[in-house]
């Protein structure tokens, strides 16, 4: 008899990281604050992020999502698992990941998700927030985390500070934003660019130099039209790098 969900079945969690639409921009977003994280040099420590960085964030992407649509017993084996592999690096290079560190990357699920769901599909009720927050609180408890917000309020000025106080624009995120132009080519790397403009907190994106408006704005309207008619297929065509097309087919649970 398989055990309970991880993540309750009627969880805006669900739904939201059950389209590869929303959990695209998830990724645009983690993927700015990577660069500026002053934590990012563990990651070019084992030399993955700058050698394969959209590896790398997919890895993450698929991690948390296999946790969010697992049984609870594999949710907590996958949460296990990526504790113990971050263990295997501290022994390595022989000290530990800040603890914000870890935090970081869970408030960036956190707020990502809000954000890309309230762009893509509507804005979100407290309720729903909350329950987001709830979600990936039970995946950082388990983890060993502590001191974790426990309401969207206390989550919200817990975030502010930790963009504050841990984001730097330093070589590392020149080198990285370098390697997402190389791996990404020009023009996907220029949609990546507008796409973190309309998804980033105020903070980050001063901090990367970007403008305040995206030319992507006036589009999102339209490309809703055209997913309500089954034909977004045809621009995810053209934008998406062809070496992951089938992998980010993959991310779709429910109809996109």
């Amino acid at each position: 008899m398989p055990s309970e969900p991880f993540v309750n079945k009627n969880s805006i969690v669900r739904e939201i990281w059950g389209t590869s639409d929303t959990i695209l921009l998830v990724f645009a977003g983690a993927s700015a604050e990577f660069a500026l994280n002053k934590a990012v040099d563990w990651l070019y420590f084992t030399g993955k992020l700058p050698s394969d960085p959209l590896g790398r964030l997919f890895s993450t992407v698929n991690y948390a999502k296999a946790i969010v649509f697992s049984e609870k017993d594999a949710a907590i084996k996958a949460i296990d698992h990526i504790t113990a592999i971050h263990t295997a690096v501290e022994n390595k290079r022989g000290e530990a990941i800040p603890e914000w560190a870890y935090k970081d990357v869970l408030f960036m699920l956190i707020d990502y998700s809000i954000r890309s769901y309230e762009i893509l599909e509507r804005p979100l009720h407290i309720d729903e927030k909350q329950d987001v927050l709830h979600v990936f609180g039970n995946v950082g408890q388990r983890m060993g985390l502590k001191n974790l917000p426990l309401t969207y309020a206390d989550f919200e000025t817990t975030r502010n500070d930790h963009l504050n106080q841990n984001l730097k624009n330093g070589h590392y995120t020149k080198d990285l934003y370098k390697q997402y132009r190389k791996h990404l080519g020009i023009f996907r790397y220029r949609l990546l660019l507008e796409s973190q403009i309309f998804l980033l907190p105020n903070t980050v994106r001063e901090l990367l130099k970007l403008r305040k408006q995206s030319l992507l704005a006036p589009f999102i309207p339209i490309y809703k039209i055209c997913r309500s008619l089954k034909i977004d297929w045809v621009f995810k065509d053209i934008i998406l790098p062809s070496a992951y097309k089938q992998e980010i087919k993959r991310l779709n649970i429910t109809s996109s």
